[in-house]
C-alpha cells in the first residue's frame, strides 16, 4: 500500500461531493509477521548471541589478543605439521617406487600393496609396531579416526 492509497485529494470545486476512500483490503495472515512463538525463539537466540559477545567484550583486550595469538600459533603448528606430513609422504612414495622399479614391480602393484596395508591397519589386522618405528600412541590415534580414514582408503 502506497501513500496515494491512504490520501484523498479533495477537488477545489466546493460543489463536488466528498468521495470516501475505497475499502482498504485487510492484511493477509502471512503478512502479519512472525508468530509469538517465532518472535520469542528469535529473541532468545539473539539474547544468547548478545551474552556471548558481552562475555568476550568483558575480557581485557590483552586477554582477547592472547587468545587470538594462541589460536594463530596452533593453526600455524597444524599447517607446518601438514606440510611435514605431505613432504614425508611424497619422499616415502618416491623411495617405494624407486625400490619397486629396481625389483621389477610396477607402480600399480606398489599402490595396491599400500592400500592393502592401509586397510589392514584400519581393520586392526596389523598391530605390528614395525620394529619400534610406530608408537602405540600412533596406532591409537589412527584408531580414533578409523571411520574417517576408511573413507580415504576405499578401493575401487
Amino acid at each position: 500500500m502506497n501513500l496515494e492509497d491512504q490520501l484523498q485529494v479533495v477537488p477545489a470545486n466546493a460543489e463536488a461531493a466528498f468521495i470516501p476512500p475505497a475499502d482498504v483490503p485487510k492484511a493477509k495472515a502471512e503478512d502479519t509477521g512472525p508468530t509469538l512463538e517465532q518472535a520469542i525463539e528469535r529473541n532468545e537466540a539473539l539474547t544468547e548471541k548478545i551474552e556471548a559477545l558481552d562475555a568476550i567484550l568483558a575480557k581485557p583486550l590483552s586477554e582477547i589478543l592472547a587468545d587470538r595469538e594462541k589460536a594463530e600459533e596452533a593453526a600455524l603448528a597444524w599447517d607446518r605439521f601438514g606440510a611435514m606430513w605431505m613432504l614425508s609422504q611424497r619422499a616415502m612414495r618416491r623411495v617405494a617406487l624407486d625400490l619397486a622399479a629396481q625389483l621389477g614391480v610396477s607402480e600399480e602393484e606398489v599402490i595396491a600393496r599400500a592400500m592393502t596395508n592401509a586397510n589392514a591397519v584400519l581393520n586392526g589386522a596389523d598391530e605390528v609396531d614395525l620394529g619400534g618405528t610406530i608408537a602405540p600412541a600412533q596406532l591409537q590415534h589412527i584408531a580414533r579416526h578409523r571411520a574417517f580414514l576408511r573413507k580415504q582408503f576405499r578401493t575401487g
